[in-house]
């Protein structure tokens, strides 16, 4: 049974469909192999996540910038407390809680960007939470996080399932200034 806790409410999930299952490697892909690539920062799989009295979540991913390189969130036994810098949600039947819901959660407890992946519309949701505005890809598809400089996804690869576009895509990312420029800040503030 899988229960989770949103705005003080008690939600029971569906089980997860086929849709939902192969629609979750290729985003988990990219964000570990960002982790990879970027010392500092995790990413994770459905874990729970204890934002506050009202909120305890289990999203289908997150990247968070680790409590010793300065991130916002921090490790509480085998858990996460606090919100990780970006949180990720496959929304196939959970659509309505995941853009309505939990999205609210997210926002109200600091989440910084929010990535939902509308699977029946194969279409990708980038939010800037802070802001209260929703990013734009680019002309090609391609969205760029702003909370981690590098971490680019390519939006028509993503739903269309083509790893090698992905990855190149992301390759290019990591390739920038910004990113050699977000690496080396994570390391000057790296706490013993």
């Amino acid at each position: 049974v899988r229960a989770e806790l949103i705005g003080g409410i008690v939600y029971m999930a569906s089980p997860l469909t086929l849709p939902h299952a192969t629609n979750h490697p290729p985003l988990s892909t990219v964000l570990f192999v960002f982790e990879s690539r970027t010392p500092g920062v995790e990413t994770g799989d459905n874990c729970t996540i204890l934002l506050g009295d009202e909120g305890e979540p289990q999203p289908d991913l997150f990247l968070r910038i680790l409590p010793a390189y300065g991130g916002q969130s921090r490790d509480e036994g085998e858990y996460v407390a606090g919100a990780p810098e970006l949180v990720a949600e496959i929304a196939h039947s959970s659509r309505a809680i995941d853009l309505h819901g939990k999205k609210d959660d997210y926002t109200r407890n600091g989440v910084i960007e929010y990535v939902v992946l509308l699977v029946a519309e194969r279409q990708l949701r980038w939010f800037d939470l802070r802001a209260g505005t929703e990013f734009a890809a680019d002309a090609q598809g391609v969205f760029r996080s702003r909370t981690f400089p590098g971490l680019w996804i390519d939006s028509r690869a993503l739903v269309a399932r083509d790893a090698a576009a992905l990855l190149a895509t992301l390759n290019t990312g990591l390739a920038t200034p910004e990113h050699s420029a977000f690496v080396a800040q994570l390391s000057a503030r790296r706490r013993p």
